[in-house]
């Protein structure tokens, strides 16, 4: 037993840091990896095509599994209720495995803003997304403003930027 669990360690922490060093680490300031995912309809939504006339786009990483995630949607709400007249769209990325659970999460949640699934987890790996909910706020050019900002924060950014 003891022969074979040193192996199967090595091959474990082999795969672990190939998986961390192929995740890119963004900062604010960098240009956002373009991203290319399915909607609910199976369409593939290209986000550099997507919001041309938006000042802001906020990236939101979730999953209808996750707690955290459910709970922050009604803050996210508020701010898409609040500044998309004024230029903010929110690009949503599950995370989920499950099309049927990640669908029937958007209903429930009652968010009318574009939803994209990242099954495979590759969109989140290149983003350097390791825990969720997590959140990138870009300008209308795709520069990275602030990461995982608090609701407040955002607002209080978004206020000034978008009167």
């Amino acid at each position: 037993m003891h022969r074979l669990f040193r192996p199967v360690l090595i091959v474990f922490l082999f795969i672990a840091c190939s998986v961390f060093a192929s995740a890119q680490s963004l900062h604010e300031g960098q240009k956002a990896p373009d991203i290319l995912l399915p909607n609910s309809k199976g369409d593939s939504v290209l986000l550099s095509s997507s919001f041309k006339n938006n000042k802001y786009i906020l990236i939101d990483f979730w999953a209808s599994w996750c707690g955290p995630c459910r709970r922050a949607m009604p803050g996210l709400k508020k701010l898409y209720s609040k500044y998309h007249d004024k230029g903010l769209e929110i690009y949503s990325v599950s995370l989920d495995e499950n099309t049927n659970a990640w669908k029937r999460a958007m209903f429930e949640d009652g968010t009318k803003w574009l939803h994209v699934i990242d099954q495979q987890g590759n969109t989140a790996n290149t983003w350097g997304v390791s825990f969720i909910p997590n959140t990138f706020l870009l300008d209308g050019n795709l520069n990275i403003i602030a990461i995982n900002a608090e609701p407040t924060e955002l607002d209080k950014y978004l206020q000034s930027k978008l009167q």
